[in-house]
């Protein structure tokens, strides 16, 4: 019943220590997520924008001090590249610290275009939270360069970073209303017909 796959894949590392040469680990999980979404009455009271359940593609990456900024950038351009491909049209903000959560060092969030809402809306988002997570979790590596004068140097907390590859309901949003047509049918973005047996249109039955 968690909100997000983030949380198994940094249990998954609870307590252990590894060494520099096993950083940085990148991971994805599918999972199906649980949110309150306290708060949020009112803002998308209906379809699909804004729902207690729903299901996701999580990336998550346990990395070095020294790693984690350009991993972090790394994780960002998957997200801007995937959307690309599909053909949506997006911003991604650099989020100010006042809109960040508590884990959080930086954050960028991607929001597409959504003709339905007359605006843009949050699609993905991207997460450094540095040794936060990693302090609870337990989660240490040991650097593989020694300080002058000893035999080992000391363990250091790795940093995690998280970032959105898919959630699903926003994702058929973002399709279904930017590539409907006035017909009605809605366009399938090429990267996705392979997966469709390739139909190149949704449509109504004739």
């Amino acid at each position: 019943m968690t909100g997000t796959a983030e949380l198994p894949l940094g249990g998954y590392y609870m307590d252990q220590t590894l060494t520099e040469a096993e950083l940085p680990i990148r991971m994805a999980a599918f999972g199906h997520c649980f949110r309150t979404e306290a708060g949020a009455a009112g803002s998308a009271s209906r379809g699909l924008y804004r729902v207690h359940q729903f299901s996701k593609v999580e990336m998550f990456v346990l990395a070095t001090a020294e790693q984690s900024d350009a991993l972090h950038e790394e994780l960002i351009s998957l997200e801007e590249e995937m959307f690309s491909e599909l053909g949506l049209h997006f911003k991604t903000l650099d989020m100010p610290s006042e809109d960040l959560g508590a884990p959080a060092y930086r954050k960028f969030d991607v929001e597409c275009w959504m003709p339905g809402m007359g605006r843009y809306g949050e699609i993905s988002s991207a997460s450094n939270c540095t040794d936060y997570q990693a302090r609870r979790l337990n989660i240490r590596y040991r650097p593989s360069k020694a300080p002058e004068g000893k035999k080992k140097a000391p363990l250091q907390f790795v940093h995690t970073l998280n970032a959105t590859a898919c959630a699903v309901p926003r994702m058929i949003i973002a399709i279904l209303e930017n590539f409907q047509q006035e017909d009605g049918s809605v366009i399938i973005p090429e990267p996705l017909r392979p997966f469709m047996g390739g139909m190149e249109v949704i449509e109504a039955p004739k």
